[in-house]
């Protein structure tokens, strides 16, 4: 289908002036409207507005510019029916083969912290989404661009194919189209019902519209006989999973990415150089150090069994030395992590083919909600961003921890936010010693935790343990304090915190409460 005329009106002009450009100089007459036809006149192009064009000005502070039938009629009409023809002929409308058209910045102007609802309903486009949804609808006949990334690709095709666009290329962009338009209205229908009557924004809107693309179809899900696909934010946020870049490796797996992502979120909460496996969802190995080699070296002892085909992430440049210390003890890793890899680093890993190697940007950024799909419906929360701080530490014992027990308390209770619930974990010198992970009961989750540290030969006599909940029971602490612990650090809580804390006194412990509970499901 030759595009002899097309409509253009933006409010993101990014590109429009080179894309009008090379529509011209393919023959086709230009409409457009306001701030768009300007531009495109003093650039001195040729260019009709929608007002003569339909031969009536825009109206209500251009509330009403395109909404005329000479315009949807030019759109609508399909070219493969002579009545529709004929309609056109009689009321002279030509065809418009072709509408580039963006909407109104409702996201942008929504995104002011001191937006009103007045100026939001403003940045409500009306005829932009009208001009989309009727041009996509007769894809048949129109082009229909929304994304000015497409723009270099239309302009080639059409120089190949005598200014013509093919059928696949108007489908696609109608697609796309469709996507634009329902994402847009879905941010209106987002924002406005998080309103409550006084117009005040609420955390949760009353009816959630969500919206994510495809970005890979899996082999399979969480087992074979299962079907799965990975779908990215439209957007994601800078330091998230979604944004890597696989440098070599097999296809990623459903069980990869999910354990990639507890890993990079464990992982990124350090400051300082760190190391964090995991395996099947929980952190079986977590350690900072000076340096990454070191701290792969001590996350590696905490479970080095576990450690077999697990997920490793860094939170700086992995070199030729992490590598090499991986390659001597021949270490199966599943999927490797980082902000970036040297040279040397690529080189050596490139002879393990089999293995997974990401290399995304490191942030701290945190997505606006979780969320975990039920039988009929969506669970939704704000993110656990509480990283305990040595201000929240409350000394509930009559021992008060040391400046050193602090610190690996304080390492601690941040591995915990990621350990399943219930979750018990020992650590000293910077890393995790034993790690006890979703039983059903915290004195359970003690007993594992020692019984893994024991497995490894790591020696518990001065360890500090952190709960990610109250200790419910005294039992608990009398398995941590014989184990050799010195100190404990828990949200407190619990209608028995006087018997535990006594049983802390008894034992010569330090505790310590947070007040922030780390439960994770």
């Amino acid at each position: 289908m030759k595009i002899r005329q097309a409509l253009i009106s933006l409010s993101d002009k990014n590109r429009a002036l080179e894309f009008a450009q090379g529509l011209v100089a393919h023959g086709v007459r230009l409409l457009s409207t306001g701030g768009t036809a300007k531009m495109l006149r003093d650039a001195g192009l040729e260019v009709i507005e929608v007002g003569d064009y339909t031969g009536f000005p825009e109206m209500l502070d251009g509330r009403v510019k395109t909404l005329h039938p000479k315009v949807h009629g030019g759109i609508l009409a399909r070219r493969d029916l002579p009545e529709h023809l004929t309609t056109l002929e009689q009321h002279g409308i030509p065809t418009i083969d072709l509408v580039c058209v963006n909407l109104y910045p409702f996201r942008e102007t929504i995104a002011k912290p001191d937006v009103t609802l007045a100026e939001a309903i403003e940045n409500i486009d009306i005829g932009g989404p009208a001009m989309l949804r009727s041009a996509a609808k007769n894809y048949t006949g129109v082009a229909v661009v929304t994304d000015p990334e497409d723009y270099p690709a239309l302009l080639a095709e059409m120089a190949a194919n005598d200014g013509a666009l093919s059928a696949a290329s108007r489908f696609a962009l109608a697609k796309k189209a469709f996507v634009h338009t329902a994402r847009y209205d879905a941010a209106i229908a987002n924002w406005l019902t998080s309103l409550d009557e006084d117009e005040q924004p609420q955390a949760f809107p009353e009816q959630l519209q969500l919206a994510f693309d495809r970005g890979e179809t899996l082999r399979y899900g969480e087992n074979p006989h299962q079907q799965a696909a990975f779908y990215r934010d439209p957007q994601p946020l800078a330091g998230s999973i979604a944004n890597y870049r696989q440098l070599q490796g097999k296809e990623l797996s459903y069980n990869n990415i999910a354990d990639a992502d507890a890993a990079w979120e464990c992982v990124k909460t350090f400051d300082t150089p760190a190391c964090v496996i995991i395996k099947h969802a929980n952190p079986c190995g977590v350690a900072i150090s000076a340096d990454l080699l070191s701290a792969y070296e001590k996350a590696f002892q905490t479970d080095s069994t576990s450690a077999f085909g697990g997920i490793i992430a860094f939170n700086g440049t992995v070199d030729s030395e992490v590598v090499l210390a991986m390659n001597s003890r021949k270490h199966f890793v599943e999927v490797l992590l980082a902000p970036a890899f040297t040279a040397a680093a690529r080189e050596l890993l490139s002879s393990k083919q089999n293995l997974r190697v990401l290399e995304l940007p490191l942030a701290k950024v945190y997505h606006g909600f979780e969320m975990k799909r039920i039988g009929g419906g969506l669970l939704l929360q704000t993110p656990d961003q509480f990283n305990v701080q040595p201000s929240d530490l409350k000394v509930v014992s009559a021992l008060a921890p040391s400046k050193s027990q602090v610190e690996d308390l304080l390492f601690a209770y941040r591995v915990a936010k990621f350990v399943k619930s219930n979750a018990i974990v020992f650590c000293g010198r910077g890393m995790t010693l034993g790690v006890g992970a979703g039983q059903m009961s915290r004195v359970d989750s003690t007993r594992i935790a020692v019984s893994k540290a024991q497995n490894a030969c790591l020696d518990l006599a001065g360890s500090v343990v952190a709960s990610d909940a109250f200790f419910p029971f005294r039992d608990g602490i009398d398995v941590l304090a014989a184990a050799g612990a010195k100190a404990v650090i828990q949200p407190g809580g619990s209608m028995r915190d006087e018997e535990v804390i006594a049983a802390a006194n008894e034992h010569g412990l330090a505790m310590v409460f947070t007040g922030a509970r780390h439960f994770r499901h």
